[in-house]
Order: structure tokens, then sequence, then C-alpha cells
């Protein structure tokens, strides 16, 4: 009973403050029109036209729902109601002034000169209880100690709406002082108050006059070779500072413009955002039951999160890991989306299980990124990779061809290219089946692949086990000076898969943009300086190239032809398909003899399969070495690997460069792809 009554107090309490507004809105309508001095006869039809007019506009803002809502909480959405709400009963009177009604009813003049007033005083009135709401939130939460003096750096959007929600929520302890921008028509303007002093560079000068205690980035969209000369002059500067989010994370509404966080190397990237046909992707996945396997893993999970935004009927999330599978599921859930997800237990290995569950989602597009990834692990143990990466896939694209499925996309790496890993040699081979089966059958599945280097943030990050080793005060190990990778983002990257999904009219590889590759002993430097030490106090150990490690990657055999496509940053390479049959007898030939033979013995059997491959053989356990294992065994002991890349078009030769980047990258030891 006391709930009713707090409620009833409440709608009570708002219709009081709407009624006092809006007759003081048409009172003083009134005395513009007369020049705040009413005749006497007008000043007697006050009354009874208020008793007709007010309680007519508390009617409509009733019917539209603006007593049902806190009168703290004020947003667009609400001043887009309010206004709907006053202007019904405004044009409601006009017509029944027209209508032997004017008696009864003001001038024209102040019943839109009370329209306008009524709104804007329902609309400040919202505004001061919301901001009396915030300043007191604010307060009650107000660190004891003084705010930190900001510096921002962007008087664009993402500046300007940073400034509204740090002076609006004073409680986050940061007081914004200045802005710099490139822009020099913006300097000696202000962003809601807030100065622009100039541009970033002449924050050297400003700095203690400004006394600044921090300097957020808020260039979202800039050029990233424009942020990493702004990150160079801060660190050159002892400065501390952040960034505001991603464009995709603003974008998704997954965090706030005030949400800071330490830049990352997909800020430092080089890249270009990315511009996706959406309407050629929710062709071909608005409506369908899309598969997704390995749906818990870092390139499986970010899948499911973009597939969702283009309604498909159903997604089907299959893993081996129900820790994994829970946790995406968990968040779809929390996304709203739990009515269209179906999270399944299940091994791309197993058969029988997999053949139930086409049965029983029956599937029209697949995304096949269920995979052994870790390079030096699969060396000691290629039966398990042959075991997933391949023969799980053939399996797969056999189920998709029997089941009738649209098209089936094949995640793949860099690393099949001349393969000297297990991991890419059997991701290789699982594109070799692919093309082939696509061959034998082109009117049916449309089977493609997407091959990408490493992923940032996905499992096996480098940064985190540098900054382990960075706070247990060193070595930072670092396999090769001269190694080099590709990076993408996760986002980046499945995007890319999405498109060439689209494009793909089967038998296919698509290779994606990967910019240019990174330098890693330039990025645990970074890490280093970005710790807060210096280069001398943490020493860099350099521990050698690991079994199946390359110093850099390539990114086109030779046997490929390169196509165009219609996306700028997806290159589409072409074969001539090997005979099914000869892989299918090679197929059977290694399943068979899965686990009969040791390591060495398996490898050098792989490479009859895929003649390019070079294998890693460990000593003692094979007779034989590969009629190329020299090369091979030099290049593993440090040595560059001879050039054999072509020059393709948007796509930078993998050559060491040397950039100043301060964040997150891949594992060079672990060789992780993201999968």
């Amino acid at each position: 009973m006391d709930i009713y009554k707090l409620r009833y107090l409440r709608i009570l309490s708002v219709v009081l403050i709407y009624g006092l507004v809006l007759v003081s809105s048409l009172w003083l309508a009134y005395l513009l029109r007369f020049e705040f001095a009413i005749p006497l006869y007008e000043m007697q039809l006050i009354p009874r036209q208020i008793l007709f007019v007010v309680p007519f506009q508390l009617a409509s803002l009733l019917l539209i729902g603006q007593f049902a809502g806190l009168l703290s909480y004020f947003s667009i959405p609400d001043l887009r109601r309010l206004f709907y709400g006053l202007a019904f009963p405004f044009c409601f009177l006009l017509v029944l002034w027209y209508y032997d009604f004017a008696a009864s009813l003001p001038p024209r003049s102040i019943l839109l000169e009370d329209f306008l007033l009524a709104f804007g005083g329902l609309s400040g009135s919202r505004l001061v209880f919301r901001l009396i709401r915030e300043r007191h939130r604010s307060l009650e939460n107000k660190p004891q100690k003084r705010n930190r003096r900001i510096g921002i750096i962007g008087a664009g959007d993402a500046g300007a709406a940073l400034i509204r929600e740090l002076i609006s929520k004073p409680g986050l302890g940061m007081q914004p002082v200045a802005v710099f921008d490139d822009d020099p028509h913006k300097r000696h303007s202000c962003v809601h108050t807030i100065p622009v002093i100039g541009t970033p560079e002449s924050l050297a000068d400003a700095r203690s006059r400004l006394r600044l205690d921090e300097i957020v980035i808020a260039m979202p969209s800039a050029p990233a070779r424009r942020i990493r000369e702004i990150v160079k002059f801060l660190q050159q500067a002892h400065l501390k500072f952040t960034t505001v989010p991603s464009l995709h994370q603003l974008a998704m509404g997954e965090v706030s413009v005030s949400h800071l966080r330490p830049v990352e190397i997909q800020d430092l990237l080089g890249r270009e955002p990315i511009q996706l046909e959406k309407k050629n992707i929710e062709q071909y996945l608005s409506d369908r039951v899309i598969m997704v396997t390995g749906a818990g893993g870092s390139i499986g999970s970010e899948l499911c999160r973009q597939i969702a935004q283009f309604k498909p009927r159903r997604i089907v999330l299959v893993d081996q890991s129900e820790v994994q599978l829970f946790q995406i599921e968990q968040e779809l859930i929390e996304m709203g989306r739990g009515s269209i997800i179906q999270p399944i237990v299940g091994d791309v290995v197993d058969r029988a299980r997999m053949h139930q569950i086409f049965k029983q989602t029956r599937p029209g597009v697949i995304f096949h990124a269920a995979a052994h990834k870790h390079v030096p692990m699969m060396e000691h143990q290629p039966c398990e990779a042959l075991k997933n990466n391949t023969i799980g896939t053939v399996q797969l694209a056999e189920l998709a061809l029997e089941f009738s499925v649209e098209r089936f996309v094949m995640i793949s790496t860099d690393k099949a290219i001349n393969p000297t890993s297990v991991m890419g040699v059997t991701k290789r081979l699982a594109e070799l089946f692919v093309q082939a089966l696509h061959a034998s059958q082109p009117n049916r599945t449309r089977f493609m692949a997407v091959r990408f280097g490493n992923v940032l943030g996905s499992s096996g990050s480098v940064v985190p086990i540098f900054k382990r080793q960075i706070a247990a005060g060193g070595p930072v190990r670092v396999t090769h000076p001269d190694v080099t990778r590709y990076f993408m983002t996760i986002p980046e990257a499945v995007s890319l898969v999405l498109q060439s999904g689209a494009i793909g009219s089967g038998g296919e590889i698509f290779v994606l943009d990967m910019g240019k590759p990174i330098k890693i002993a330039d990025l645990a430097k970074q890490l280093i300086e970005l710790s807060g030490f210096k280069l001398e106090d943490i020493e860099i150990e350099y521990i050698g190239l690991r079994p199946g490690e390359k110093l850099f990657e390539e990114l086109q055999h030779d046997a490929e032809n390169l196509a165009p496509t219609n996306h700028p940053k997806i290159l589409r390479f072409i074969t001539e398909p090997s005979p099914l049959a000869r892989i299918l007898e090679h197929l059977k030939t290694l399943q068979s003899n899965l686990h009969n033979l040791n390591p060495n013995q398996l490898k050098l059997m792989i490479r009859k399969a895929v003649p390019e491959y070079s294998p890693h053989l460990g000593s003692g356990e094979a007779d034989t070495a590969p009629a190329n294992g020299m090369a091979s065994e030099r290049l593993h002991h440090g040595e560059k690997q001879p050039a054999i890349v072509r020059r393709l078009p948007g796509i930078e030769l993998p050559i060491s460069v040397d950039v100043n980047l301060a964040t997150t990258v891949e594992n060079p030891a672990s060789e992780t792809v993201g999968v």
C-alpha cells in the first residue's frame, strides 16, 4: 500500500509542477502579447481560458506518457515526446478557434506564444531536475582528493562528448581545462566553455601553465599515423595519456565516451576504417540458420556478435569447450540475442555428433573457425593438429555438401603459405580439400577459405606475457630481433570474413589486407617504456625461433593467381584445384597412420600431400630428412628466409619496419592466428 501511495504522490507532484509551468506560460504569453499591460477586460477572461486550455494540455501530456517518467531523467526521446504532447493541443485549439469557439479561446498569437513558452518551460524544468540529480550523485561519489586537470586532444564530436560528460559528472574526478586540435580554424574558440589552445605540439609550452595532470586523446577516427606521432610526442614529454574507446565500441554502444583506456595497438596500426557492403552481407545472412564452429574462440565469438546484427533466423554456436561456449552464450543473451542463439557442445572431429547437429539445425551458412592454432605446441603433436584442422574440416565440408548448405567459409591462416609449421600445413591441406571438393561439384555448396595473420586480443596475446615479465623485473623474452608479423584487430578480421562470404562464388581463397608487418622487438621496447621503465632497466632476451616459426610470413603461393574483388581490402587467389581423388588418397593414408607414426614420420607423410611444406624435424626420431630440410633448419636457427614473395596491390611486402607502437600484439612465440 505504501508503494502505491508513493506512486500517486509522485504523479501528483509531477502534475502540480507541470500545471504550474503551463499556467505561468499562458500568463506570460498574455503579458508579452500586451507588452506587460493587459487590458482589464482581457484580465477577466484569463482565468476562464486557463481552466480551458491547461487541463487540455495536461490531458495530452498524460496520454503521451509524460507523467509516468521521473522528472530528473530527461533525454532526447523525452524532449520529443514533450513536443508532441504540446503540439497536439496547440493544433487542436487552432482548429477550434476557426469553428466559433474564439470567444472561449485566447487569441491565436497567444496560443502560439503559449506553445513555445510551455515547451521551453517544461523542457527547462526537466533539465534543471536532471542537473540537480547528476550534481547530487556526483557529490556523493566525489573523491576527497582534488580533481585531475585534463587536457583533451581533439575538438571533434568525440572530444565535445567527452567534455560534456566530464562537466556533467564531476564525481569522475576529472576536470577538463584545455583542448588541443590540428584544425587552425578551431583555435581560440571554445568547446562547451573549454578553450581550444592550439595544436597537440603546443602542449610542451602550455603544460606547466595549465598544470595538466593527464592527456586524453579523443580522436577515434584520426589516421593512425597521426596517432603514432602524438603518442611519441607524449612519451617524450613524459605525460600520462589515455584515449577514448574505438569507433567500433562507441557505435556498438558497448561503452560511453568517458570510458577511457590505454592506447592500444589497433589505434596505431595504420588501418583505415573498413567500409562494409552491409546490404550484400545481409542478403546471405538474413533469415537464415548460421552455424559457427569454434564459437567460443576469439574469432568465433566475434563472428557471432557481428552476425547477430544481420537478423539471422538462428545462430548455432558449436564448440567443444563448454566454458567458452557458456561465456559467449551469456554475452549474447545480455545483448538481447537470446531468442536466436542455440549453443551446442560438440567436436568437429566427432562425425556422428556433427551429423546429428546438422540434421537437427539444417544450417544455410557455415563459418568454420574451430582449429588448433598454437604453432610450437602443435609441432610436438602433429596428429592432433591433423585430426582437428584437416580431418575435422574434411568431415564438416562433406556434411555441408550432404545437407545442401549454401556457403561454407573456412577460416585459414597466412601460415598456410609455404608452410614450415604443422599448424600451417594442416590448414593448407584443409584449403586444398575444400577447393577440390568445390571443383568436383561446383553447382552445390560454395566452399571458400579466408586467410589472415595474427589477431590482436585473441588467446595467446603477447602483451600480458610481456607485462608479467616486466612486472617481475625481466627479462622480456622475444624470439628473434628481426621477427615480424602481420596483425589485425578481431572486429576488422571478422568484418572482412563476412564480406568475403558475400563476395565468394566458390573455390576461392581470400586474403585480407593486413597492412604492414610489425617488428616484435620494437613492441617489447615500447611496452617497457609505457610501463614506466627505461630500456636499460629491463633486459630483452632473444631466445631464438622455435620449431615451425618463420622470421616473417608470406602472402602468396607461387602457383596462386591474383584476381580482383570489389572490396579494396580483400584479395582473391585462384589456383587450379588438385584432383579430389588424389587428396582423398593422401587423407586416407594419413588418417590410418595418425597414431601409428612418430611426429617426424607423420610430418614427412604430410609433406607428400603438400610438397611445399618444409617440416622441422626433431633429432633422433626420423631416418630421413626432407629435401629442403637444410634450408628449413637454417631458418629455425635464426637465418633470414629467402624472399620469394611477390608484391601485390594493396599489401605491403613483409619487411622489417621500425614503428612506435604502444600496446597489444599476438605472441610471436606462440604464433597465434585468430581462429
